[in-house]
């Protein structure tokens, strides 16, 4: 598969690249990525939550009152969880909601959201670019030039840029990343993603293992 390589301009170059169509063009696995992005969203979880339980609530343990005669329930203690005050029954305890996925699921849910943003016509390839220093004003004009001013972009870079990187971070509707950083969460939750032409060996180099 071919597209055209855009400058930062939003202009033609004449210059093609050639994407794979076994990472690029394959049928999208809809439950691959399912699970890819539930893991990714469950590994999110701090995890720290916490009810005090029966025995680790403050309090005494005498019996509050006497066992026959009062007309209610038995009691034997004030950190009873019926009333106010008492533990929690059964409450959170802190865990890790983290589960394991193998490789290749999370290649192919990987391949899958790529393939998904092709078919959309939601995947551009611009050329390789840099800045001589951080400007976020240099980076809207290069979403300008490509008409992603109003919309959720991901930029993928072929190898680390500081600048670039810099230049985006105050921006909440666009992030950057590299090939090495690429998730499937990150690609389906931009509207549209942007490959530098870098990244693009790069990118199937990582999914064709």
């Amino acid at each position: 598969m071919e597209v055209k390589v855009l400058d930062i301009n939003g202009k033609e170059t004449g210059r093609k690249v050639q994407l794979s169509d076994s990472v690029f063009a394959i049928e999208p696995n809809k439950h691959a990525v399912y699970l890819d992005v539930k893991q990714y969203l469950a590994n999110q979880r701090q995890g720290n939550h916490k009810a005090k339980e029966r025995a680790e609530v403050a309090g005494s343990t005498r019996k509050i009152k006497k066992q026959k005669g009062t007309g209610t329930a038995r009691a034997g203690s004030a950190k009873n969880p019926l009333f106010k005050g008492g533990g929690t029954v059964f409450g959170p305890r802190p865990r890790s909601y983290s589960f394991k996925l193998n490789k290749n699921l999370k290649r192919l849910a990987r391949k899958s959201a790529l393939s998904l943003k092709v078919n959309e016509s939601n995947l551009v390839v611009v050329e390789d670019f840099t800045f001589d220093t951080p400007s976020t004003k240099n980076f809207i004009n290069v979403l300008k030039s490509l008409g992603l001013d109003n919309k959720k972009s991901l930029f993928v870079l072929g190898d680390s840029n500081k600048n670039v990187y810099l230049s985006s971070r105050n921006l909440k509707a666009s992030s950057v990343v590299t090939t090495s950083e690429l998730s499937t969460y990150a690609i389906l939750n931009a509207k549209s993603l942007v490959l530098l032409e870098g990244a693009v060996d790069g990118i199937e180099a990582n999914l064709s293992k």
